[in-house]
């Protein structure tokens, strides 16, 4: 896969994990994490392609195990089991400022830095797409290196953490993926399991202006799996399951897009010193 991705900044951390291709294994986990529309159905064989072709890590088994427990499934299999994963339940939102910030004020502020930091990065994201759903923030990580660029992966770990432990409670193929993402990242400390634990306790924070009960969901005594339109906890551009969103483009790992189709590309920079 070498040659597919812009070349990756060195980071100064020392508490980096030491993970083979760890750029392409954010990306893959990126592209893994979208909406299968028809574009990724369209390199699905490429995509497993790439996982296998990965150096081998605990991350690399990680992907290859969401590969291997969706083998099987039909077309429309997948797309339902996305939807009712991350559209309808506000625990499994892909929606990382979310979890943190819950439906208050304090949100629209770490979105605007989101892009703030896209900007200065030479990141354009997809203009119909909140910048912290997970598949943009997780390639905007593998295209500006582990630095600035898992930033906010680090910042949002709590949530990301919610997000992961619910994803394996129900069994879903997609706990692969996020667990090859935390693979990358290496452990989380007590401080994120904390605010783990606070969040899956009482759920996000949330404006008390012009609420009544606690919204269902977290913190309320409503079943979980209730279903919920996305507008309460993410995107407000996409209607349930439609056919023709575009999450991450496959361009972004040298992979064929259809054509017309948007992507998430790096800006053009300016030649010259």
């Amino acid at each position: 896969m070498t040659g597919l991705l812009r070349p990756v900044r060195r980071s100064r951390r020392r508490d980096l994990v030491a993970v083979p291709a760890r750029a392409d294994v954010l990306a893959l986990a990126a592209l893994l994490l979208a909406y299968p529309d028809d574009e990724h159905l369209a390199v699905r064989d490429d995509l497993g392609t790439a996982v296998a072709a990965l150096p081998e890590s605990a991350a690399a088994g990680h992907l290859r195990g969401f590969l291997d427990a969706t083998a099987g499934w039909s077309e429309a299999r997948l797309r339902r089991h996305h939807v009712e994963t991350f559209d309808l339940r506000r625990s499994t939102s892909p929606y990382l400022t979310y979890y943190l910030h819950g439906d208050t004020r304090r949100r629209g502020a770490a979105l605007l830095g989101l892009k703030q930091t896209y900007r200065a990065g030479g990141f354009v994201p997809p203009e119909d797409e909140l910048p912290d759903h997970l598949p943009i923030v997780l390639e905007f990580a593998a295209q500006a290196g582990p630095g600035a660029g898992e930033a906010a992966l680090r910042t949002h770990r709590a949530g990301f953490e919610v997000l992961r432990a619910e994803l394996a409670r129900r069994e879903s193929p997609y706990r692969h993926v996020l667990d090859a993402v935390a693979a990358v990242l290496g452990p989380a400390g007590e401080r994120v399991h904390e605010r783990a634990r606070a969040i899956i306790r009482a759920g996000p924070p949330r404006d008390d202006v012009g609420l009544g009960a606690p919204l269902p969901g977290y913190g309320s005594a409503t079943p979980s799996g209730t279903p919920y339109p996305p507008t309460t906890c993410g995107s407000t551009s996409h209607a349930l399951g439609h056919p023709d969103r575009q999450r991450v483009a496959p361009v972004a790992l040298g992979l064929p897009a259809a054509p017309g189709a948007p992507s998430a590309t790096p800006a053009a920079r300016p030649e010259g010193p």
